[in-house]
């Protein structure tokens, strides 16, 4: 009988073997030396042999040491017996101990290999599967396991425990899990759950991952739990996760990537406070704003009525609060703010519950009555302003309703604005929360409102930190400096810190070095000042903290998107916005043009053609083209994380919720798919879809040009200039070995133009086989 031939290895899924019933798994280093838990890859031919169940990872981390438990559940679907071979790449000086592996309980044994040895096998699977996949592994060593069958039809449990020290760097200990293994499975995975457990000495503060939204519990100062679902998975990027400690009411970690010492660096700041069970919140005022007009009738109101009662019922004692509900008029819970004792709450309850629907939509009247109320600066204070619709009595003009709200806010009010359907007028909820430095979340018809409400307010709840401000004091300073050495940073305005929150704060920096980062802010009328060294690096040996660039990048073109649309056109905006877009290929629903095969990347009409998309499609203020377009630039504003790589790569990995938390109303902060704004949409009929034109590999971003894939960074005299070599040639093999590092970026099975440091090259197909 012939039999199927699996191979697994440690690490990330990275190519697709055609020609053999043989499969390869590869991995991708990012830096760190780390052990990758085995995986089934997809087989080719026949197309699906396997299905994989369910990947759990359980990962105990106590100060550097990690503990690893990971179990895979895959399923033989063919008819044929397979036998399957595990692989695992040994990254050079991994500091592992206690390596077990099993296969439904028992171990397996297998020879371990130096890279000398390791390169040679690595070779000849690529020259025999003609896939570049496992080039990137070079270099390292190897642990081959013995063969074992899997039955028709029979499930297979491949479990790996073992413990890593984890690599410290800039204040952070860096934790990776390879979850991308499973990139181009067949089939996507039915479940899979990553369960990290932190335990520190010193106390916690920073816990943030670049890579995913994660749900974090925090129970005291020294323990943190990351908690992490995917169902029907098919195209994971590999899980990291940061986390560090430090005394004090607030930590802050600081970290910097500069790839080319030419050019301004980008750095990201963590502000975590302190994580106390006994900690007493800030006290604060709250007015809670409800759009109660006819179109709210039925299930709407119904939930908005059960948000404004939650709303109530978190309240503390010390808290002050009132309830503004309008229609064509504006009325409120009691004529003053009132103390949120019981008796009031129970009473603000009942109020509630006497609420209907009914009338038109005075905006301005329910911002003018809400903002008058406040008149205490020394608190706190937050207005949650909810609305369906367009202002249709009393003042109708966004821009003077804006600017009356900014002059009736004599405290400094964040404002908070759920849009509620498609017939918002989006971009006045946009300049509301610009001018009072909130944010706007964006509820689709027929998603949950008080499950989008609910969310922010657990973050908005217990502010512990006020009016926050952070200052950047070089240790040197660059004589005669023309230019601010801190620069572009995002979130634009700095508001307040949270209990069990962080700050996430990205810019530009000039100058390297070291420095003291000042964090100010108030807390019960009291400024309170927080001094952290930094170190600002000058260069950067490699990709570790590359998620920082993107991460910028993300929130940059969110402003960029943000300022036209709220200041008008701006020609340098739009230039800028088609660079971004060309660098990280963050395609955008004024550039995915770019993606488009037949578009030149230099096209000096690029920036036109762009100027134009926007113009048009921003006038658009209300209906499901404003919603889409304001709800994807809030959602690149407030980016959490950048994306990883991958093909139709750009969109990035953003909060599911205003907490960064998954909830039922996720999709709110998610363009439509195939809608305008739908940034893998095409902007025109001509246009082809960003996802199958662009792929992100690591840092680079790779556009589907003249049958070949094109790094953006090429430019056309570098194309003339470029070295060609042949896929699979001796010289391609010596390339990948020349540059390790980087040989995920001709890892390609397809022509590929390519810079890999100062040289360009050209990875021509290899010769066809004479006859």
């Amino acid at each position: 009988m012939q039999r199927g031939f699996w191979t697994f290895v440690v690490g990330a899924l990275a190519a697709l073997f055609a020609n053999l019933a043989q499969a390869q798994v590869v991995i991708i280093d990012h830096g760190a030396p780390i052990i990758r838990p085995p995986v089934v890859s997809r087989p080719t031919p026949p197309p699906s042999v396997y299905k994989v169940r369910t990947v759990d990872m359980n990962v105990t981390v106590k100060d550097q040491i990690a503990t690893v438990q990971f179990s895979q559940v895959f399923q033989n679907v063919s008819s044929q017996v397979l036998e399957a071979q595990l692989l695992f790449p040994m990254p050079e000086n991994a500091a592992v101990s206690q390596l077990t592996l099993l296969v439904d309980g028992k171990e397996l044994v297998g020879k371990l290999m130096k890279k000398d040895e390791a390169r040679a096998i690595y070779e000849s699977i690529v020259r025999q599967r003609k896939d570049p996949a496992l080039l990137e592994y070079l270099g390292q060593g190897l642990f081959q396991t013995s063969v074992f069958p899997v039955p028709p039809q029979a499930e297979r449990k491949v479990e790996i425990r073992y413990q890593q020290l984890l690599r410290s760097e800039s204040g952070v200990t860096d934790l990776l899990l390879p979850i991308g293994t499973h990139k181009h499975a067949h089939h996507p995975i039915e479940s899979m759950n990553i369960n990290v457990r932190i335990e520190t000495t010193e106390p916690l503060k920073a816990v943030y991952s670049p890579t995913h939204t994660i749900d974090l519990s925090r129970p005291d100062s020294t323990h943190a739990v990351s908690k992490l679902t995917l169902n029907h998975v098919s195209n994971p990027d590999d899980f990291r996760l940061l986390f560090g400690t430090e005394r004090g009411a607030v930590g802050m970690s600081v970290l910097s990537y500069r790839p080319k010492d030419s050019e301004d660096g980008f750095f990201l700041m963590l502000a975590s406070p302190d994580v106390r069970p006994d900690a007493k919140p800030l006290p604060k005022t709250c007015v809670f704003v409800i759009d109660r007009s006819g179109s709210m009738t039925g299930q709407k109101f119904e939930q908005a009525r059960g948000a404004l009662k939650f709303l109530i019922q978190q309240l503390r004692p010390e808290d002050n609060f009132n309830v503004v509900v309008y229609d064509s008029a504006v009325e409120s819970f009691r004529p003053e703010l009132q103390r949120a004792d019981e008796a009031t709450i129970k009473a603000a309850l009942g109020f509630a519950d006497g609420l209907y629907a009914g009338g038109s939509t005075n905006i301005d009247g329910a911002l003018q009555t809400s903002l008058n109320q406040l008149t205490d600066p020394k608190r706190p204070n937050y207005v949650l302003f909810l609305t369906d619709g367009i202002p249709t009595v009393g003042e109708l003009n966004e821009q003077r309703i804006a600017a009356k709200a900014k002059e009736a806010n004599k405290v400094n009010a964040r404002v908070f604005n759920f849009g509620v359907g498609f017939d918002v007028n989006s971009r006045l909820l946009d300049r509301l929360s610009r001018d009072h430095r909130g944010q706007s979340v964006y509820v689709r018809p027929n998603e949950n409102i008080e499950a989008s409400v609910s969310a922010l307010y657990r973050k908005i709840g217990s502010p512990v930190l006020t009016d926050i401000a952070i200052n950047v004091e070089f240790d040197a300073v660059i004589p005669a400096a023309t230019t601010p050495l801190i620069s572009r940073t995002y979130p634009r305005q700095l508001t307040d810190l949270f209990q069990g929150e962080q700050l996430v704060w990205v810019g530009r920096y000039r100058q390297a070095g070291t420095a003291k980062v000042t964090l100010t802010g108030v807390a019960a009328d009291e400024k309170k000042t927080f001094s952290f060294p930094a170190a600002f690096v000058a260069k950067s040996n490699d990709e570790t903290f590359g998620f920082v660039e993107k991460l910028w990048a993300t929130r940059r073109v969110g402003e960029i998107i943000d300022e036209l649309d709220l200041r008008g056109h701006n020609q340098e905006l739009v230039d800028e916005l088609v660079r971004l877009s060309i660098q990280h290929g963050i395609m955008t629903p004024y550039t995915s043009f770019l993606a488009d095969e037949n578009v030149r990347l230099a096209d000096s009409s690029n920036a036109a053609r762009a100027s134009g998309v926007a113009r048009r499609e921003l006038e658009k203020v209300d209906g499901a083209a404003g919603f889409e377009q304001r709800s994807f630039k809030g959602q690149l504003q407030n980016a959490q994380n950048a994306p990883a790589g991958g093909a139709g790569g750009g969109l990035p990995s953003v909060a599911k919720s205003a907490t960064g938390r998954p909830n039922q109303a996720s999709t709110a902060t998610r363009p439509r798919p195939g809608s305008p704004f739908d940034p893998t949409a095409p902007s025109d009929d001509k246009a082809l879809p960003a996802e199958s034109n662009l792929r992100q590999v690591g840092q680079k971003s790779f556009f589907r040009k003249n049958n070949q894939w094109q790094d953006s960074t090429v430019s056309d005299e570098q194309a003339k200039k470029a070295i060609r070599i042949r896929l699979f040639s001796r010289e391609y093999f010596d390339l990948a070995a020349k540059h390790a590092a980087l040989a995920k970026y001709i890892a390609f099975d397809e022509p590929v133009l390519v810079n890999l440091g100062d040289t360009t090259y050209q990875i021509d197909p290899e010769e066809p086989e004479k006859s």
